[in-house]
């Protein structure tokens, strides 16, 4: 499929329904001219796109550039897409590749380790802290923040398994075939990452243990005084939250399950940049460059 021709696809279908589990038909009538369906696929396809990107670069812009660049590349090798694997597992490994080949981004420059973090959230909050009932979009900025720190601290194999497997919860075979590695190895990072997330979470969230120094509450009270958050321009909180509650919802989980369910429940912002569209300004800017 030309690029001209999938220009004029995406642009015919600003609607499209983003929820029909059929992607296999969606591909196919895509590529056999079907204007609505390309522009389907993409709606369907971005969010997943996205938050993987968001927890592998760290950082709302660069996940927004890459993940524009990795639709690119679903849209246009559409027709090497041979229907041997779901069509999610083929744009995730899409993506997958292309995260790996582009260059560490602004947050994954700070080598972060859970050593440093560990010393950040031990931080005397001071004066001003959030009351632990009052419910703030802060305290979720805070908290989807500091987990997307924490994934920063994971090389990007470990990181993308542990992404991959536990908070995307796909099954083994699937994320191994997404990362083109044998069953055995994935398994094998995904226990390293999850043992060290875990190590991490037990001895430093309050979210998980009522020992543990850290509280959403206060580092949000404690950000704010420094003028490092602001309610009114949030890069991942979508909707207020207080941390009493959220550590409720986690300690209903089993024991075991609790540091590990911090990410699960964890859930940034979606972008607000309709893809689709931006597509057809990309592709139609390197139709004119060639």
């Amino acid at each position: 499929m030309s690029q001209g021709r999938t220009r004029s696809l995406i642009m015919q279908s600003p609607e499209a329904d983003p929820k029909d589990p059929h992607l296999e038909e969606v591909v196919k009538r895509a590529t056999d001219g079907h204007p609505e369906a390309l522009d389907q696929l993409v709606r369907a396809l971005q969010g997943g796109i996205y938050g993987l990107a968001l927890r592998m670069l760290g950082n709302r812009h660069e996940a927004e550039d890459a993940t524009q660049e990795i639709l690119v590349r679903v849209v246009t090798r559409l027709a090497q897409f041979d229907g041997r694997s779901r069509v999610r597992t083929w744009a995730y490994r899409v993506a997958v590749n292309y995260i790996l080949d582009v260059k560490k981004s602004a947050v994954e420059r700070l080598h972060l380790s859970f050593e440093r973090m560990a010393e950040d959230l031990g931080l005397d909050p001071g004066p001003g802290g959030l009351l632990e009932s009052e419910e703030s979009i802060l305290i979720d900025e805070v908290k989807v923040g500091c987990t997307l720190g924490m994934l920063q601290c994971l090389d990007r194999p470990h990181r993308l398994a542990f992404v991959l497997g536990e908070i995307l919860e796909m099954p083994g075979p699937e994320a191994a075939e997404v990362l083109e590695v044998e069953p055995a190895l994935f398994r094998k990072r995904l226990q390293k990452a999850r043992e060290s997330m875990v190590a991490f979470l037990r001895a430093h969230c309050g979210l998980v243990s009522d020992a543990a120094p850290c509280r959403c509450n206060r580092q949000a009270g404690r950000l704010r005084a420094a003028g490092k958050v602001d309610a009114a321009s949030c890069d991942y909180a979508e909707r207020p939250s207080s941390f009493r509650e959220t550590r409720q919802v986690i300690r209903q989980v089993e024991e075991a399950r609790q540091a590990l369910h911090v990410h699960r429940s964890t859930q940034p912002k979606q972008s607000s940049i309709d893809f689709a569209r931006r597509l057809v300004d990309t592709l139609g800017g390197r139709l004119e460059a060639n």
